[in-house]
């Protein structure tokens, strides 16, 4: 009889925690996990053992356990394992790269928003984050963030793609929404996305710009945790509008306005023992084979991409 196993979700609903911390567990070899084509395992006779480790050492979730062997096909020795955080199919195809370019990195998927990647980056749960964070005072994305929240770190940030954010609107656009001051109209409601996304933070920020009271917008507290669910939202007509990039909208089959480009950034801590995957990330990013693949997809502008935006 074949022995259940979970998901880094399903074992961080289980445990009360953030999948980060799960992830962060994994890293350091004290919740053994193994790999199923991209995803992550974990058996569940593992995650027992750990509980009653955890128990009997009185250690709480995040705390460093002594490590056993990691099963075969997650870790040999002389690798790393290194999280990636963030939703684009772009870090997907970029963990895809990282796995066929170097055996001495094994990269592990985290969907997480882009102010909480950053925070799991200052709580060393994550090593690359990726954040599309809008200062609405200087018009400046991710560096005024990455400089608040990784104050004392060195860190790198490379561009990854530039993308167009905007609304998704049902199709024909029968209710003529254009501009964010559309969003406080009587008759008018959002979906929103969770706190700490950038959408969220884009949203939030237009709206203090505009003047624009959270009160007077109908649907905010109304929330989802991705671009396609936002636009799927409005595809049902539980919603007359949602903000998200514009790939979203041509997969779910809605109308777009665009109103910014947002700069998608990589952000990596420029320590030693980092750098070698930090090297092996601007190659990839630079090449010509990983450019040609995301100029595949539809909504990416590719012409900063690998350009480093700050070293600090």
């Amino acid at each position: 009889m074949q022995e259940v196993s979970y998901t880094p979700e399903e074992v961080a609903k289980l445990l009360k925690v953030s999948k980060l911390t799960v992830y962060d567990l994994i890293k350091k070899g004290s919740l053994p996990a193994y790999r199923v084509g991209k995803q992550m395992r974990i058996e569940a006779s593992e995650l027992e053992a750990y509980k009653v480790r955890a128990r009997e050492g009185n250690h709480s979730f995040s705390s460093p356990m002594p490590e056993p062997a990691l099963k075969q096909n997650l870790a040999v020795p002389g690798t790393k394992s290194i999280v990636i955080t963030g939703q684009d199919v772009s870090l997907d195809i970029l963990a895809k790269y990282i796995e066929k370019n170097t055996k001495r990195v094994r990269p592990l998927r985290s969907y997480v928003g882009s102010l909480d990647s950053l925070i799991s980056m200052y709580q060393g749960q994550a090593d690359v984050v990726s954040t599309h964070l809008l200062d609405g005072d200087t018009g400046e994305y991710n560096v005024s963030y990455i400089r608040k929240l990784l104050v004392g770190f060195p860190y790198i940030v490379i561009n990854l793609v530039s993308r167009t954010a905007g609304f998704y609107i049902q199709k024909g656009n029968p209710k003529q929404i254009c501009t964010w001051e559309d969003l406080k109209r009587d008759g008018i409601t959002i979906v929103n996305r969770e706190k700490g996304s950038g959408a969220r933070v884009l949203l939030d920020e237009q709206l203090r710009l505009h003047g624009i009271s959270p009160q007077q917008v109908k649907g905010y507290h109304l929330e989802e945790s991705n671009h396609l669910a936002v636009a799927g939202k409005v595809s049902e007509g539980q919603a007359d509008v949602g903000v998200g990039i514009e790939k979203a909208a041509y997969i779910v089959g809605v109308d777009f306005v665009p109103l910014i480009q947002e700069r998608y950034d990589l952000v990596m801590l420029n320590t030693p023992e980092n750098r070698d995957y930090i090297e092996t990330i601007k190659g990839i990013l630079r090449s010509e084979e990983f450019q040609n693949e995301l100029r595949s997809i539809r909504g990416y502008d590719l012409s900063r991409t690998g350009e480093v935006i700050l070293e600090a």
